[in-house]
């Protein structure tokens, strides 16, 4: 007898994945492209993603440089990442759009790892919220009698263990993340 953990396994590899998306927004001491490719720029009446619009380069440890494909759309890009939450000023040259990041203040570090602790613990209870469903289903299989009381106990143990691994990957990208942002 054995219980299809495969869509439980799937939704742990979802929340993972949207760990790792939510916290690339973090800044840390370094400029990366991902910092601002999903900056929604309202380009000709539609919300495009800025890396659906302009080539995102790294220029130095501070710098990006974005060069956007339809010049045309330099002032909506600059609008985008004024507006957007992170705290920078965008600068036009000629054709492309610099973008400079300060140095981070010890404050910031602070609430940084604030807002990262936070989206770990949402990732957790989102892992939990899929345990209890799982364990729920297996439940109710004992009690109509599609499995065994012993079944039933093998499989809270693998459940266990997916979410146990689910749950150390995710404190493996969070402890990388937080180094990062230590500087």
């Amino acid at each position: 007898m054995s219980y299809d953990f495969s869509k439980i396994k799937k939704r742990a590899e979802e929340t993972i994945e949207w760990f790792k998306n939510e916290i690339s927004l973090l800044r840390t001491g370094r400029a990366t492209p991902a910092l601002v490719e999903n900056i929604k720029v309202d380009y000709y009446g539609a919300k495009n993603l800025l890396k659906g619009i302009a080539s995102i380069s790294v220029e130095d440890a501070k710098t990006l440089r974005i060069n956007p494909w339809d010049k045309d759309a330099i002032n909506q890009i600059e609008q985008a990442i004024r507006s957007s939450e992170l705290g920078i000023q965008p600068v036009t040259e000629n054709d492309t759009v610099r973008v400079i990041f300060p140095e981070l203040t010890e404050e910031r570090r602070k609430s940084l790892l604030k807002v990262l602790s936070d989206k770990l613990e949402e990732a957790r209870v989102s892992l939990r919220r899929e345990r209890e469903e799982v364990w729920d289903d297996i439940q109710e299989k004992e009690k109509n009698k599609e499995i065994g009381e012993d079944d039933k106990f093998r499989f809270k143990d693998d459940l266990q263990k997916i979410i146990d691994e689910a749950n150390k990957k995710l404190e493996e990208i969070c402890a990388k993340k937080e180094l990062e942002i230590k500087g």
